[in-house]
């Protein structure tokens, strides 16, 4: 199916049919877009933008709730709303680009995006910040998925790896920029500027897009819209999103809701897969997945998206809950992994035309674990600096994984599968993410439970250290002025503190370890992926 991919030619004038709309004439593959670097700056912008808004909201939540007088559960939403509608959407994407046309759905879901943060801002109710949020959802699904699919026909195929390493600044560096600028924005601002700081990112990343992106040769619209497809497609992955998101809350199958909600999204997920595989014209074309790069690479991105949410959603956490760093703190330390992970995703994207793509992901998933391995050693006694070189072999790993991986996994598609082959690797992605987060949160209770069980027993009010300890802390507190009783309870109290502390920063050296093992599952997997060769880069394995 690779094969036609190389009869390309500049025009589609001789395939096109008679009553299709004119397509303005766009480079060959072979030679790239003249605009490219133009094109890669204006597209990585609006994937930049949209990753950013999906971890700058978490830290402005407090506020929010101060402001709108929400609960904890209520405001959450605010999340989660944004995170159903996106992920919904990712899927839809090649198909709504192809019915639409490309450029017009581009441009169209980042103005989407953009009016809706200024609404989101301008919301003076929780139920408008929400439905705004839904909306900034809709238009955020397609900037990260239509972004990879134009980057990779502006570039010649011999530049792939560079149009993958530019995509992968703003997919991985985002989320490192998110909290850090939410943190500063809310403390001198207020939590509404979260949302209109993206107002002039998107204005200019749509006029660029408008300007020097046009539809791909290959684009025909649907002859029909699979109306069936969608309402399955949206009831599934709503309902596990739902699940993933609020399991660990709702305790997970002890919750009816959960169950319910779960056997849709498992009966909904089967329904879904058997419509679009039987009818003629799907919404999402699940045929892709017959290139043995495309699965066997998502099947990799789904086991890398794991193990890399185990890592990015817990450091956050840990420092500033355990390490009492401010969010601003946190940014600061979390920014060196972040420039080693741009530097790396560069330098990676040249040599992935020069070597065999799966030596550069071993040696990344050896070096991400590295990292891992160095991260479960800290201790509630750490500093910025003890995360420094943990944190820069974690972003060399990354660049040295991402990339590559990227590539291959879609080297086989054709021009017309390119579309719905990059929706699908990003949806996968994305829902292996959202497994990791779920997991980790469950691991981290239950180990934290049971690890703070495990040192409470090895305190007991007769031992000679702990009588001591107690002691020493009830007689400093009647120092400070309090009465003995009180200054007892106190001491006792700290010390309950102490030991739960102990035991999250415990758990959390043992969510790196499993992290660790988890990217270093990824190497027997590499087996399965085919032999390329050496400088000619992953479109090796077309020829």
């Amino acid at each position: 199916m690779a094969q036609p991919a190389r009869l390309e030619t500049d025009t589609a004038a001789v395939s096109a049919p008679p009553d299709a709309a004119p397509l303005v004439p766009v480079a060959s593959r072979d030679r790239g877009d003249p605009h490219k670097y133009i094109i890669a700056f204006a597209v990585v912008l609006a994937a930049l933008m949209q990753v950013i808004d999906s971890s700058i909201v978490n830290v402005a939540l407090p506020d929010m709730m101060g402001n709108l007088g929400a609960g904890l559960d209520e405001i959450a939403w605010v999340s989660t709303g944004y995170i159903l509608a996106s992920v919904i959407i990712i899927p839809l994407t090649g198909w709504l680009g192809s019915f639409f046309g490309r450029k017009r759905y581009f441009v169209g879901s980042i103005v989407l995006f953009t009016i809706a943060s200024l609404l989101c801002g301008a919301s003076h109710s929780l139920g408008a910040l929400i439905f705004w949020r839904v909306v900034q959802g809709l238009g955020g699904g397609a900037l990260m998925t239509v972004s990879q699919a134009v980057l990779l026909e502006s570039f010649p195929r011999a530049e792939a790896g560079t149009a993958m390493a530019l995509f992968g600044l703003g997919v991985m560096v985002g989320p490192t920029i998110g909290p850090t600028l939410g943190g500063w924005l809310t403390d001198n601002y207020g939590w509404p500027w979260i949302f209109y700081v993206n107002l002039p990112v998107g204005i200019l990343a749509a006029v660029m897009i408008a300007g020097y992106v046009h539809d791909s040769e290959h684009q025909r619209k649907p002859p029909s819209v699979d109306y069936q497809g969608i309402m399955l497609l949206a009831l599934s992955v709503g309902a596990a999103q739902y699940v993933l998101e609020h399991g660990q809350r709702e305790d997970w199958f002890d919750s009816n809701r959960i169950v319910w909600l779960s056997a849709i999204a498992l009966v909904g997920g089967v329904a879904l897969l058997w419509r679009e595989l039987t009818t003629e014209h799907p919404v999402i074309d699940f045929r892709v997945m017959k290139h043995r790069q495309m699965w066997v690479g998502t099947l990799l991105g789904v086991v890398m998206g794991i193990g890399l949410y185990a890592m990015s959603f817990t450091l956050p956490v840990f420092m500033q809950s355990d390490l009492r760093m401010t969010a601003q703190q946190t940014g600061i330390a979390l920014l060196p992994g972040a420039i080693a992970t741009a530097v790396s995703m560069g330098v990676v994207g040249r040599l992935t035309n020069k070597f065999d793509p799966r030596i550069l992901i071993t040696i990344g998933a050896l070096v991400f674990a590295l990292a891992a391995w160095q991260l479960a050693h800290v201790t509630g006694q750490s500093g910025r600096e003890d995360f420094f070189w943990p944190l820069i072999y974690r972003g060399v790993g990354l660049g040295l994984m991402f990339v590559p991986l990227t590539t291959v996994t879609l080297a086989e598609l054709s021009p017309q599968e390119l579309p719905q082959g990059t929706g699908l690797y990003n949806f996968f992605r994305q829902l292996g993410g959202s497994f990791g987060i779920a997991g980790i949160a469950t691991l981290l209770a239950r180990y934290t439970a049971q690890l703070r069980q495990v040192l409470g027993d090895h305190i007991a009010m007769g031992d000679p250290i702990t009588t001591a300890r107690v002691g020493a802390l009830t007689n400093g507190m009647v120092a400070r002025g309090a009465d003995v009783w009180t200054a007892r309870q106190r001491a006792l109290t700290l010390i309950d503190h102490q030991i739960t502390a102990q035991a999250s920063v415990i758990s959390y050296s043992r969510i790196y370890v499993l992290s660790a093992l988890l990217i270093l599952g990824l190497i027997p997997l590499l087996l399965l992926v085919r032999q390329t060769h050496g400088s000619a880069g992953a479109h090796a394995i077309m020829e």
